[in-house]
């Protein structure tokens, strides 16, 4: 048997070597692909999906491709659990993005942090996620810091005075909406001609807009889904009720121009990405975006990019030893730290406290940017 020469020798073993070390790393993907939530979910997955190729052929993370594994959460809460659970103790993620819901994060994330696993969310917005414990992470602002921002800019450019509030009574993300809305139109001193509810999966809103219609108000603040929210808007034109939506971060989505029919005129939303901010950064995911996806991303999209590169700062930083409960901890240890400017902006993270005050998890600290819709498009106010 012919043997090589000493220095090919040493080159097929140092390619060996090299091929040795590099591995795939495994991050979860748990989002709604399926059901009402899956305009959300989607856009989400295609996100995480675009950074992650480019990441990879970029070289990967100190030399590892990252392997998304995905998991369909059907934006339902026992299915956030299953596939939580599945993904940690079956599949061996190094971490989670998801679930798509408030709903569902209050569900899934708990099982994380038990399993002492990083979640991040890109889209949840609700109070009370990052309390449940120091592994839970998010990027996506929460109702909390965007919608006051939101209410000051519609009053200053619509003129308002006195505002209606029309929201889900059945859903953490939209009663969490509520709550900030309501604080916010106190705090700003203006006043509500009415407060009116409905349920997910209603789809005749028009004794709830009938009665806002006669209480004089000069705007209706929304705090719904895409499920929802945009036949109340098709509706409430119906009704004569030309008025100003202001809504939070559930309207946030172009689908909102396809669900409303051409009603969708006068929506006030804000979040820190725009499709029309003209960053470097923003121009670039939005054309690889449109490329990969023949579709313009939305606000979801954009987060969970911004996300997967995010989480890829991170663990860059951290040596892995393949011991998965420990490269779990340095992980969590390491994205605190993490600092980015992406296509949602400048971004960093901010630590949440739990109910008794004590350090939990990590919010995000971004400025709100407040648009409205004009024909099909998000238009930036200033």
């Amino acid at each position: 048997m012919r043997q090589l020469p000493f220095k090919a020798t040493l080159l097929a073993f140092a390619v060996f070597c090299a091929t040795a070390q590099a591995a795939d790393l495994k991050i979860g993907v748990a989002e709604a692909l399926s059901g009402g939530a899956a305009q959300y979910g989607v856009a989400i997955r295609n996100g995480l999906e675009l950074a992650a190729d480019e990441i990879n052929a970029a070289g990967g993370i100190n030399g590892n491709k990252i392997q998304l594994i995905v998991a369909d959460e059907q934006g339902k809460k026992e299915e956030a659990i299953n596939v939580f659970k599945k993904l940690i103790f079956q599949d061996q993620v190094l971490m989670v993005f998801g679930p798509t819901l408030s709903n569902s994060a209050q569900a899934g994330d708990p099982i994380a942090q038990a399993g002492k696993t990083v979640a991040f969310g890109t889209s949840n917005t609700a109070d009370g996620i990052t309390s449940i414990g120091d592994y839970v992470f998010r990027n996506s602002v929460t109702e909390a810091d965007v919608l006051p921002e939101t209410i000051k800019i519609a009053v200053k450019k619509a003129g308002i005075t006195k505002v209606a509030v029309l929201y889900g009574n059945d859903d953490v993300f939209t009663k969490s909406g509520y709550d900030n809305f309501k604080k916010a139109l106190d705090d700003l001193k203006i006043p509500v001609t009415t407060t009116e509810t409905f349920a997910k999966g209603d789809v005749d809103f028009k004794a709830q807009l009938t009665k806002i219609k006669a209480s004089g108000a000069d705007a209706i603040v929304l705090s719904a889904l895409l499920a929802e929210g945009a036949p109340i808007m098709v509706q409430a034109r119906q009704l004569g009720l030309a008025v100003p939506f202001i809504g939070g971060n559930g309207m946030n989505s172009a689908k909102v121009f396809d669900l409303a029919k051409g009603q969708s005129d006068n929506l006030y939303v804000g979040s820190p990405w725009s499709l029309s901010n003209a960053t470097p950064e923003n121009v670039k995911f939005i054309k690889g975006y449109n490329d990969k996806y023949k579709v313009a991303p939305d606000q979801f999209a954009a987060q969970a990019y911004d996300a997967m590169y995010i989480a890829a700062q991170a663990i860059k930083a951290v040596k892995l030893s393949g011991n998965l409960p420990a490269d779990r901890t340095a992980l969590r240890d390491a994205l605190p730290a993490v600092k980015w400017s992406g296509a949602t902006g400048a971004f960093q993270f901010r630590r949440a406290t739990d109910k008794a005050g004590k350090p939990a998890g990590y919010d995000a600290q971004q400025v709100p940017i407040v648009s409205v819709t004009r024909g099909a498009e998000f238009v930036i106010e200033k």
